[in-house]
């Protein structure tokens, strides 16, 4: 049975990377998917559009709606929630995966690069799941998921990228508030987090592409989002979860096809201790 059908999830930074892996993911199982991003055309080294991912969903089994979104814009957000809802019928799914990262040291990260970080993660989910509100109180399983870590305060997980730590925990704060907010409208928050570093081009913008040889590719973020969408998670609501861990708690033993180079010792995502 296909438990997705007809649903409609919303994906923020879909254009590429686990957002468009989750797009597809979804899609397989019949659901309206709502690709919205910045990159309505052709990045000069990055591959993928909205429209670019629109075709792959319907080619996949889904329903596509590609939407320009700069989601540090409010108006838009607003306005862009509206119209996949009225295009649509309703949201069954928020999914907070656009993100901006900067590995620096305070001495070296502007403050541009900080209030980036701070707009596009921490703001930009609260933002998101603010103006989906309306309508996922509507859904028969409405979601909000974001993508950051577990909150951990070990001094070594700020130390030298200060910044993208407050932002990435700021995220996971929206998703432990927001679900005893709405735990009365039975709609279910968490935060979805990768135990090993993930392969995606967000790697190559902090020169990183070497490391995801030791990574895992973006399915299985998608496999686990999708399997946190199609249950009723209302009793774990607020709590930050592991792709490995969700997978494994619904039967998954085997993971070796996800990783990137199955000869190469995995890499620990940031923010877990090992």
């Amino acid at each position: 049975m296909s438990k997705l059908a007809s649903k409609t999830i919303f994906i923020t930074g879909a254009s590429r990377g686990i957002g468009r892996a989750i797009a597809l993911r979804c899609a397989a199982d019949g659901a309206n998917i709502v690709i919205a991003s910045k990159t309505s055309t052709p990045h000069k080294t990055l591959p993928g559009t909205i429209h670019s991912v629109a075709k792959e969903v319907e080619e996949a089994g889904g329903k596509a709606l590609a939407l320009v979104l700069d989601v540090r814009d409010d108006e838009r957000v607003e306005a862009t929630i509206q119209e996949a809802a009225e295009h649509f019928g309703g949201i069954d799914a928020v999914i907070n995966n656009a993100g901006a990262i900067n590995l620096t040291p305070a001495e070296h990260t502007p403050m541009k690069r900080v209030d980036l970080m701070f707009n596009v993660n921490v703001r930009a989910a609260y933002s998101c799941a603010r103006a989906a509100i309306p309508w996922l109180k509507k859904s028969d399983n409405g979601h909000i998921l974001s993508l950051s870590p577990p909150i951990n305060l070990n001094p070594r997980w700020f130390q030298n990228h200060t910044a993208y730590t407050i932002s990435k925990y700021g995220m996971s704060m929206v998703t432990i508030g927001l679900a005893a907010e709405l735990a009365k409208y039975g709609i279910s928050v968490h935060s979805l987090w990768p135990r090993t570093i993930i392969q995606t081009d967000a790697l190559r913008l902090v020169g990183g592409m070497a490391l995801g040889q030791q990574g895992r590719t973006p399915e299985i973020m998608a496999d686990a989002a999708y399997t946190i969408l199609t249950q009723d998670n209302r009793d774990r609501s607020g709590e930050c979860l592991i792709d490995e861990d969700i997978l494994r708690a619904h039967g998954q033993t085997n993971f070796d096809h996800y990783a990137v180079d199955p000869s190469k010792k995995l890499l620990t995502d940031l923010f877990l201790d090992a």
